[in-house]
């Protein structure tokens, strides 16, 4: 296969897939495709750093070989994070080439075997813990227990100064530019930003504890090599730290998200009238008929919003599928600092409503006195979805 590895460092090589058809990721729409990275060391002993998904093992192969000459000269496998994604390729490539070692934490060893019966070819690994691979590097790791699962850990490979962070600082991008510094900048962050909340959101309170944590290390890092999307270095070093720390601590702006999806046109009514009324206020607003948006756009907007309006009619005395799919997703990602409000319009039952408060009050937000019309078809009915937007807007004004 016409595969070749990319050259990051003098010792370091990127092996790894490019997955341009992937649209999406356990329910998080990938718009951009995505890539698995992997990382080969060259030395005496030359050494993997994760694999990719297994459809995609022998562009791999072709990449190490091209450096190498055989994926059979690797002797040292490291295993960062289990998932499919990144080990979906380590049974056949254990079987097939035999390294001597393959490190990984100890959650990781235990998940590896649940889902893959690997056996005694695992070694554990825990914080602190490092070892010598030859030409004067070392590797040295950290576990970073649930960012984004138990077994997650990163690793640091000293003289070339690299700090491996596998699924940390990534996003879900195909592209061929392999370094964030040669890709657009507002594409980089959105990306980034879209990964972030459809992925680590909930992890928080972790990621806040890794970034305290990474000046102890006594790191010398020049560049960040994440298993999905771009590498950082250089200038932008410090950026997906940067806004890591800003998204971890989940400081809401003055800016609402309303999400709907409507039946004969007049919960979408509703929904533009509240818009109107909330951007009356000054604060920003941005709005998502849920007929023909994302899930995880609706994640995406709602990272550093104040406000989340959810909207729907009654159907067979329930809210609306899309409406109750996106809320369970978001409730998933466990927002914080979030009014909430509900509006919709009924012909007879009306149930949706509550139905949606009820939910919203399970992802602790502040609930706003929802708004329920009957058709929802006169001048007073939308003069009053403007009122109720202007209502959310005065909420979130001191943000």
């Amino acid at each position: 296969m016409g595969f070749r590895a990319v050259r990051i460092s003098e010792k370091v090589w990127w092996v790894g897939a490019i997955d341009w058809s992937l649209k999406e990721f356990h329910g998080y729409t990938t718009h951009s495709g995505t890539t698995y990275n992997a990382y080969l060391i060259e030395g005496e002993n030359p050494v993997l750093i994760d694999t990719v998904k297994a459809p995609f093992k022998d562009e791999m192969y072709a990449r190490i070989s091209s450096v190498i000459g055989s994926p059979e000269k690797i002797r040292t496998i490291i295993s960062n994070h289990a998932e499919p994604d990144h080990s979906g390729a380590l049974p056949d490539v254990i079987r097939e080439i035999q390294p001597e070692k393959v490190y990984a934490s100890v959650a990781g060893v235990r998940i590896l075997n649940d889902q893959f019966g690997i056996g005694d070819k695992l070694t554990a690994v825990k914080t602190g813990d490092s070892i010598e691979i030859g030409n004067g590097m070392t590797l040295s790791f950290v576990e970073t227990k649930m960012l984004h699962w138990p077994d997650s850990m990163i690793c640091y490979l000293s003289g070339e100064k690299i700090l491996f962070t596998q699924d940390g600082f990534g996003m879900h991008l195909a592209t061929e530019k392999l370094f964030a510094d040669e890709n657009p900048m507002d594409q980089m962050l959105q990306e980034m930003k879209t990964y972030y909340a459809n992925i680590l959101l909930l992890y928080s309170n972790q990621v806040s504890k890794l970034l305290d944590s990474i000046p102890s290390l006594n790191l010398d890092i020049a560049m960040i090599a994440p298993d999905h999307g771009p590498i950082w270095r250089g200038d932008l070093l410090t950026f997906p730290l940067e806004k890591y720390r800003e998204w971890s601590n989940q400081k809401p702006e003055r800016r609402a998200v309303i999400c709907y999806d409507t039946m004969w046109g007049a919960t979408d009514k509703m929904a533009r009238s509240i818009a109107d009324g909330i951007r009356s206020t000054g604060a920003a607003v941005e709005v998502f008929n849920m007929h023909n948006r994302s899930r995880s756009d609706v994640a995406t907007a709602m990272l550093k919003a104040g406000a989340l309006v959810i909207g729907s009619p009654t159907l067979n005395n329930m809210a609306f599928p899309s409406l109750m799919d996106t809320l369970c997703y978001l409730r998933g990602l466990r927002p914080k600092n979030l009014k909430g409000a509900a509006f919709g319009s009924f012909g007879w039952s009306g149930e949706a409503v509550a139905q949606i408060t009820e939910q919203l009050n399970a992802m602790n937000c502040e609930t706003i006195e929802p708004l329920k019309l009957k058709f929802a078809s006169s001048k007073e009915d939308f003069e009053a979805c403007f009122e109720y937007g202007v209502k959310i807007g005065e909420s979130i004004k001191d943000l």
